[in-house]
């Protein structure tokens, strides 16, 4: 085997990772596109909304994911608004992943900083507030 094949080999196991992610998020957008959550009883009721009467931060997220799999982003986006802005970051991130495998960079947990983690964090719970308050009605599913 030559240092160039080899180099190959290594490279396209660096991406299984990355590729299974994508097929296991590609299969479930397929999943909740073919199974609409709109109809009744082809899901369970969030437990959260169901316990407190109170929206969490993925409610109408299944319907957003619908909507974005038959090209319905304002759908989408009135449904669950946090889900869709996280669409492009969690598509950079898992890009940035894929080509951080590809050149033989280690998997670890340096690949996003701690202050995106809690901003992240910080800007899901502010979600889930200011959606179960007057102010931002406009935000529930």
């Amino acid at each position: 085997m030559t240092t160039g094949n080899a180099t190959d080999v290594r490279r396209a196991r660096a991406l299984l990772v990355p590729a299974g992610v994508a097929l296991a998020a590609g299969a479930a957008v397929a999943f909740v596109g073919a199974v609409d959550p709109n109809v009744p009883g082809h899901y369970p009721t969030c437990p959260f909304l169901l316990l407190t009467g109170l929206y969490c931060p993925g409610c109408g997220g299944l319907r957003a994911v619908y909507a974005l799999a038959h090209g319905d982003p304002v759908t989408a986006f009135g449904l669950n608004p946090f889900l869709v802005a996280m669409v492009p970051l969690l598509a950079f991130l898992w890009g940035r992943w894929t080509l951080r495998s590809w050149r033989g960079g280690p998997f670890d947990g340096r690949a996003v900083r701690p202050v995106y983690v809690w901003a992240f964090l910080v800007s899901m719970i502010l979600f889930w507030i200011v959606r179960n308050i007057p102010i931002g009605e406009f935000l529930a599913p």
